[in-house]
């Protein structure tokens, strides 16, 4: 029987590179060995590397899309992408990808670039109805005024890089002397930063897949950190956080939410898997961000839902690279 070859992409140049080599850890252990042949290749900065099993370094040759392997070529069926920000969820490497001929796991060029900018992102929310924090964004060079940003988006905010993930580089404001400290923490992760509006209310997250070309909203979770916010800490660390799935409210609650997620899916234009994370307010859900590449290392959401949904990991992991593949 012919296996699938599948190459993993892992780490990164972002602040989530240590969230992608545990999610793809976890990825490469739970895909069926007897179906799929997988072969982890680490992305860092310029330089893309396999590790054969007697521990040497084997370049991945990007012009013919293969490992030279013992003498021998090896092609790619599949690429599953686990990196966490850039170049794994902003674009770039779909756009290689797709110059490759290989078919991947996430969502396409656009949309990850598009959904990557969180700015972009929150300005099709709000065209799409869907409720959105007030947002101004700062770019290198630009003139800023911290009582302005008050005026505008209120006090406590948040500062955060436009592009970013595992709240890396956001900071809860409390007061005016804080936001310049909170500017320059996100400017070193981004040349872009967003002074948005805080929400009160209680943390949702709601993953999303297609299976056989039939779109699957996964149980609804409820995100209660011990740390002022979801920061990077609470997020990875473990009792920092208690992760509740399924949340904890209402069925009505429940199914709003999986509505809006699954019809945010379908104007985004996603594939593969996808998490959407929202505030709980007053009945009303207010969008927060859209990760096209969520974490599935043990500690994550995405993997939780699926196991509380009825999958076993091994399904779920085997069935984004079939959704990929069937496309072709």
């Amino acid at each position: 029987m012919h296996k699938i070859k599948v190459v993993l992409f892992m780490g990164g140049d972002s602040g989530e590179y240590e969230v992608s080599i545990a999610s793809a850890s976890q990825v490469k252990d739970n895909l069926d060995a007897e179906r799929f042949e997988v072969f982890p290749v680490l992305i860092r900065n310029a330089t893309w590397t396999y590790t054969h099993e007697n521990g040497t370094k084997i370049p991945f040759d990007r012009n013919s899309h293969a490992l030279l392997i013992n003498g021998e070529q090896v092609k790619f069926d599949c690429a599953y992408i686990a990196i966490h920000g850039t170049p794994g969820e902003d674009g770039k490497l779909q756009g290689y990808l797709d110059i490759a001929g290989i078919p991947y796991t996430t969502c396409d060029v656009t949309t990850s670039a598009l959904t990557f900018n969180k700015y972009f992102c929150n300005d099709l929310a709000i065209q799409y109805g869907v409720k959105v924090a007030r947002t101004i964004i700062i770019r290198v060079g630009d003139v800023w005024d911290a009582g302005q940003l008050i005026e505008e988006v209120g006090l406590p905010c948040f500062i955060k890089p436009n592009k970013a993930g595992s709240s890396v580089g956001v900071s809860k404001v409390y007061y005016r002397e804080g936001i310049s400290v909170a500017v320059a923490k996100a400017f070193a992760e981004d040349d872009e930063v967003l002074v948005q509006q805080f929400i009160k209310g209680r943390e949702m997250a709601c993953g999303v897949f297609t299976l056989n070309g039939i779109i699957t909203v996964l149980p609804v979770t409820e995100v209660i950190s011990k740390n002022d916010f979801f920061d990077y800490e609470a997020k990875y660390t473990v009792g920092l956080a208690s992760e509740i799935t399924p949340a904890p409210i209402s069925e009505e609650q429940a199914n709003e939410c999986k509505k809006i997620t699954e019809y945010l899916y379908r104007k985004f234009n996603c594939k593969g898997v996808v998490r959407f994370d929202y505030f709980l307010t007053d009945n009303q859900w207010w969008f927060l961000e859209v990760n096209t590449v969520p974490g599935f290392s043990a500690e994550s959401i995405i993997p939780k839902q699926a196991k509380t949904a009825g999958f076993t990991l091994k399904e779920f992991f085997g069935g984004l690279i079939e959704e990929a593949l069937r496309k072709i």
